[in-house]
């Protein structure tokens, strides 16, 4: 295997400018192929060859939005990585030549929140673009812990870029799915149902017995969408007040043979404020809503509604590494679609992939190949 004098990667030099009295960010963050040293590998630690890696809305906050990362400008951006092992520490050569997905969030394993099998949360995790230094996915190659990788035992014939959307976008409804302890026959409404997130969390509830599953968003086109990739039922929320989408939902509730306020499991995959409260104002008895998209609204809404719904609110953060192998079989078997949600681009288009990510006009992920 080739192993790198330097690694080659699109740093963001500089963060989004801020202008305080305006209240508001005037200008996204700056962009820079750069250099930066291939660290030597402790025990442990392997050299991952970047096959893909995929452009997704956490990148977006970073860069346009100036949610803070925990390493600071420069950094490398990029969580959603696919590749091959060329290198390893000392005790790791068994890493070698395996292709794998690198999970968005790495625990260190040993802390007490891990100690209760909430590793996806762990405070001292390692986060590609993020937290691992500067090192991140929009690189040729990147140093990452080797206990969590996910090893692709068979492409399948599919190309190992493709596999990186597994480290984020398909694995975190999952883990939400999980954190919602959903089953069989649990009734779902999905609130953005057509973004990169919920297009895979319909996904995963349909494979794991949801049912009805509705799906809700803003853009007609890719409605139609959902109902070919684990819809029952979707609900189209453009131009309509609470009341309207509250009747078109109770609607359908009627319809699919249940109840509309008793036990519905509602993930909410926007992060935007009028999304939440749309689904707060949806929470029924015995319900739960899922925070999985992450936004900076703040939200009002009157808590001793849970206590007399007994009902919960949740957030999900990333998913557990032990999840990555169930979801990878998962793609492998035909039970969640990626190959038609995703497109590649070499990664010296990154600019213009970032354009059009955070327009929010795609309909298919951005998956960015090293062509350094």
């Amino acid at each position: 295997m080739s192993i790198p004098d330097k690694i080659q990667t699109w740093q963001m030099v500089k963060g989004p400018t801020y202008d305080k009295e305006a209240g508001k960010v005037t200008a996204p963050g700056v962009l820079e192929r750069t250099e930066i040293p291939v660290p030597e590998l402790a025990q442990g630690e392997v050299l991952v060859k970047i096959a893909g890696c995929g452009v997704c809305h956490t990148d977006m906050s970073y860069f346009y939005d100036g949610v803070p990362t925990v390493t600071k400008p420069p950094l490398t951006l990029g969580h959603e990585i696919s590749g091959t092992v060329v290198a390893a520490g000392a005790g790791s050569e068994s890493w070698i030549g395996k292709n794998v997905i690198v999970p968005a969030v790495m625990p260190c394993n040993t802390c007490d929140i891990c100690a209760k099998e909430r590793n996806n949360r762990c405070l001292a995790q390692k986060m590609p673009g993020n937290s691992l230094g500067i090192y991140g996915g929009f690189s040729s190659h990147i140093p990452v812990p080797a206990g969590d990788l996910c090893v692709i035992e068979d492409l399948q014939g599919r190309p190992l870029e493709n596999y990186a959307v597994i480290a984020d976008a398909a694995t975190t409804p999952y883990q939400a799915a999980m954190r919602a302890d959903l089953k069989a026959g649990d009734p779902v409404l999905i609130i953005g149902v057509t973004g990169g997130v919920g297009v895979y969390m319909a996904q995963v509830a349909k494979a794991l017995g949801a049912k009805p599953i509705v799906g809700m968003a803003r853009n007609e086109e890719k409605l139609k969408r959902a109902l070919e990739l684990g819809a029952d039922y979707v609900i189209n929320s453009k131009g309509k007040d609470f009341k309207a989408i509250q009747e078109e939902f109770r609607g359908i509730a009627k319809q699919a043979g249940v109840k509309h306020n008793v036990g519905w499991k509602i993930f909410e995959c926007t992060g935007v404020g009028a999304a939440q409260d749309i689904g707060l104002g949806l929470l029924g008895f015995i319900g739960k809503l899922i925070v999985v998209g992450f936004g900076m609204q703040k939200s009002s809404y009157s808590m001793s509604r849970l206590m007399a719904f007994d009902a919960d609110v949740i957030g999900t953060w990333g998913c557990l590494p032990k999840y990555y192998p169930k979801v990878l079989g998962m793609v492998q078997s035909g039970k969640i679609q990626i190959d038609p949600l995703l497109e590649t681009r070499p990664m010296s288009t990154i600019g213009k992939a970032f354009e059009d990510a955070h327009s929010g006009n795609l309909t298919r992920r951005i998956v960015l190949t090293p062509d350094f």
